[in-house]
């Protein structure tokens, strides 16, 4: 059984911060990107030292908005990835990118840094749902990157955002069509979600707008399904589709529960080290993150072994996101717990009856039905 091993490089930068975004992102006038870049690169020296002789699956530029680096910062940190770690021979290596009409013009110089899948981050192809998502671009620039994309990357994905306030069943229709007309091999679709700390979270507390009823909702997910399932490109992560073989390879080490480096302010990471899983975190500032890693070399706030019990109740929660489902043998090298002892088995009979989850002693697998309430399957599978 292969094992991935993964590279998540985070870039905090943003040119603002988008109202549902509660990712570890920042607007800043100015940076001195070379100090970053060194600053990464130490990083990846650091962690090279913590994980010799892993092989790179898969490298992830993420943010923030990395597509506001220099792609020159981009082929960096690749070669310095390569010079320190083994990489696979087809390393899958993402970009998560705007669609302003800016860094769509430089989509080309990414591609020669080494950059050879790009995710763009349209959200929606609506102009009034734009505005209300606070995107910096419109519909039209937001075709003409998925265009652009199209022209210099094989592989590339663009995001959705459904269960948008006042949105219909037939416009999301009408709005996946048009989105499966600009689309390769791979979509991802997420339900608007209202996170704690962000500006729509006191929006919405104040009662500016309001989500779908639950019963629309979940008319919005199946609807989603099914139609993506026709075009070929079937779910396999509760919110992911891809045509067989062009699933996301890095977003898979999570869901697996493998491995991965996490470097850049907040990076989180899962790494194995003399046989235990440990758990690092990055210094969150931005600039106290940048002169940690100057200072000392790395920027590491927290590296700690994670106990077992724990480590089973993450594999579990990420595993079930998948269509695949858990593989008991992978999960039990990935945590070091049998898959039958991490679930409460007394609970398990119920929940196969009622058609949310799937058991035949060697995969666990969510079934569509269960994904739709998966908080509430997990809670209950939870040993």
């Amino acid at each position: 059984m292969t094992r991935g091993f993964g590279i998540y490089v985070h870039w905090p930068f943003c040119r603002s911060k988008c109202p549902y975004c509660d990712f570890n992102s920042h607007v800043r006038e100015r940076h001195d990107e070379a100090a970053w870049r060194d600053a990464l690169l130490a990083e990846l020296d650091h962690y090279a030292g913590r994980t010799p002789g892993r092989t790179v699956t898969s490298i992830f530029f993420g943010g923030g908005t990395p597509s506001l680096m220099n792609p020159a910062s981009t082929q960096a940190v690749i070669e310095r990835i390569a010079a320190r770690w083994p990489m696979a021979d087809d390393v899958e290596i993402t970009l998560e990118a705007n669609p302003n009409s800016a860094e769509a013009a430089r989509f080309a110089g990414f591609r020669s840094a080494g950059i050879n899948r790009l995710s763009i981050g349209v959200q929606a192809l609506d102009d009034t749902a734009l505005r209300f998502l606070g995107r910096g671009h419109n519909s039209g620039e937001a075709r003409h990157a998925i265009e652009a994309a199209s022209r210099v990357f094989d592989r590339y994905s663009f995001d959705l955002i459904y269960a948008r306030p006042g949105q219909t069943l037939a416009a999301w229709q009408s709005e996946l069509h048009a989105a499966l007309a600009l689309a390769a091999d791979h979509l991802s679709v997420y339900q608007l979600t209202i996170e704690p700390g962000t500006a729509f979270h006191a929006a919405y507390a104040r009662g500016d707008f309001a989500l779908p009823d639950p019963e629309l909702a979940a008319d919005l997910f199946e609807t989603t399904h099914a139609i993506l399932r026709e075009a070929g490109l079937p779910l396999y992560e509760v919110s992911n589709h891809a045509r067989a073989g062009h699933e996301c390879r890095h977003n898979l080490v999570y869901w697996r529960y493998e491995d991965y480096v996490g470097v850049g302010p907040g990076a989180h990471g899962r790494i194995t080290v003399e046989g235990r899983k440990l758990a690092t975190r990055q210094q969150r500032a931005p600039e106290t993150w940048v002169a940690a890693a100057k200072a000392g070399g790395h920027a590491t706030a927290e590296e700690s072994p994670i106990a077992a019990a724990e480590a089973a109740q993450e594999a579990l929660l990420m595993g079930l996101r998948l269509v695949e489902g858990i593989d008991a043998a992978r999960f039990e090298r990935e945590t070091g717990v049998a898959l039958p002892q991490a679930i409460d088995r007394a609970r398990l009979p119920a929940l196969v009856s009622a058609g949310l989850v799937t058991w035949d002693e060697r995969t666990l697998r969510a079934t569509t039905a269960g994904m739709r309430v998966l908080n509430s399957v997990i809670a209950e599978l939870a040993a």
